[in-house]
């Protein structure tokens, strides 16, 4: 199912509407799409190298408003659903304590996020969660998102097909990765204070 979904992808790549679909792609991916818009975008800059840095600013920004859309999934979700179970399990005063907690780093998280393959989803998601300040949200987003896929573009523009190699074999580690650090960013929500 990863190969079919990764293949898909990629054929997307040689759409003439592959730039719509590739903002749409980062835009999904910062919420729930699970699988990065790079594997969009290697093969993107491999077509047209000259296009490099148009192709990483439409990821950047779709990125960071499908970010914003996982911080309003995060916000209004859990007013709606998650305080009310916590009140009800009593653990709204815990929570709060977290919140300040993750509210004080969570400019580092959000950028970290944003750079690794640590799931950003999550994050974005927590950030809402936790009423992180909305303008120090969007500009950890937009430092880290625009790093990271101006570095890939940049990386792909300089390298060429050798690095898309590197990237197609470790397909399945990237998405153990993925999953792991998913779970474990749930488990870890589940079990702080």
């Amino acid at each position: 199912m990863l190969r079919s979904l990764y293949d898909w992808t990629l054929r997307l790549a040689a759409h003439r509407h592959a730039a719509p679909a590739l903002f749409i792609v980062a835009f999904i991916e910062s919420s729930v799409f699970p699988i990065p818009p790079d594997v969009l975008l290697i093969p993107m800059v491999l077509a047209a190298r000259d296009k490099a840095w148009r192709y990483a600013l439409i990821c950047m920004i779709g990125s960071v408003l499908g970010g914003m859309a996982g911080y309003g999934i995060g916000f209004f979700l859990f007013e709606s659903i998650g305080k009310p179970v916590l009140e009800l399990y009593g653990y709204a005063a815990k929570f709060g304590d977290f919140a300040t907690y993750y509210n004080e780093w969570g400019a580092w998280a959000v950028f970290i996020a944003g750079v690794t393959p640590f799931p950003y989803k999550v994050i974005t998601i927590l950030s809402g969660v936790t009423a992180l300040d909305v303008g120090v949200f969007t500009i950890a987003s937009v430092l880290a998102r625009g790093l990271r896929f101006f570095v890939v573009a940049g990386l792909i523009w300089k390298f060429g097909p050798p690095v898309q190699e590197f990237i197609e074999r470790r397909l399945g580690l990237v998405f153990t990765v993925f999953i792991v650090a998913l779970v474990g960013g749930f488990i870890a929500l589940k079990f702080l204070p």
